[in-house]
């Protein structure tokens, strides 16, 4: 497990991009936070890494949102869903299959249906209001 302090959405930015670098082949990402936490900031530093040039937007109401870079990267929003059945009737599986990237927002909707080598990250505001401690647990499911 390692701690990640985000002093601004530069500084998630380079997370993500720094974590792109060792993501292996068809990786899971799961992130876990309340509102406002950088889960989606996040998400737009991988797609900075990965070339995406068009806005990346959290899936709120459309639930996936599927962009191209130089491999690509599905981000799925969970936020409108309450139980893991739901996530299964949307073709999660599926999703998780796919080439490229996978981020999932507001993941402990669909606890245990992610693969045994995704990556969690866990987003908290302390009470200061302006950072973000970002939480990386590797391979727990």
């Amino acid at each position: 497990m390692t701690e990640f302090i985000s002093h601004s959405p530069d500084d998630t930015h380079r997370l993500a991009a720094d974590l792109l670098e060792r993501l292996p082949p068809r990786a899971v990402i799961a992130l876990y936070g309340d509102l406002g936490s950088g889960k989606t900031c996040f998400v737009q530093g991988l797609a900075m890494a990965m070339g995406i040039t068009e806005p990346v937007t959290s899936p709120t109401f459309t639930l996936v949102n599927e962009y191209m870079g130089t491999m690509p990267l599905t981000h799925i929003d969970l936020y409108r869903l309450s139980q893991p059945d739901e996530a299964l009737a949307m073709g999660i599986e599926e999703l998780l299959e796919s080439d490229g990237i996978t981020a999932i927002e507001w993941a402990e909707r669909a606890e245990g249906l992610f693969p045994a080598h995704t990556l969690h990250l866990r987003f908290r505001t302390p009470p200061d209001g302006n950072s973000r401690i970002i939480t990386i647990e590797e391979g727990v499911s």
